[in-house]
């Protein structure tokens, strides 16, 4: 068994077998997703600000490219890359022209449904 005396006597210290850290991955991750839910359910949970969110994936890919383990885009996957994001930036301003068109239309609808007279 390993164990140490600590300074001053006293029961000797155990780094084996109890607590979070000695747990297998896969029970730490279950755990910690326990908590995470629990947490957003009282509304006691982080919410990353874009800004928050931003430095924290600058930090990450620079981590990733110092160990190495960053994925390298090829020419072919950067174009596939920038034209998924171009469609999907364009499909989000299409939806929000088309809202804005239809709520600045029904405004405009002379005396029909807008509750005005009809001269009925």
């Amino acid at each position: 068994m390993a164990s140490s005396t600590p300074p001053g006597g006293g029961p000797p210290a155990r780094s084996f077998g109890r607590g979070f850290a000695s747990m297998d991955p896969e029970r730490q991750r279950e755990i910690a997703s326990q908590g995470g839910r629990a947490a957003h359910e009282r509304g006691t949970a982080h919410e990353f600000t874009s800004e928050e969110a931003r430095e924290a994936g600058s930090k990450g890919g620079k981590a990733a490219h110092e160990r190495g383990t960053a994925h390298e885009f090829d020419s072919e996957e950067a174009r596939a890359a920038g034209r998924k994001g171009g469609e999907a930036s364009g499909a989000h301003r299409g939806a929000q022209a088309a809202a804005a068109a239809a709520s600045s239309s029904a405004g405009s609808d002379p005396g029909g449904s807008q509750g005005g007279a009809t001269g009925a």
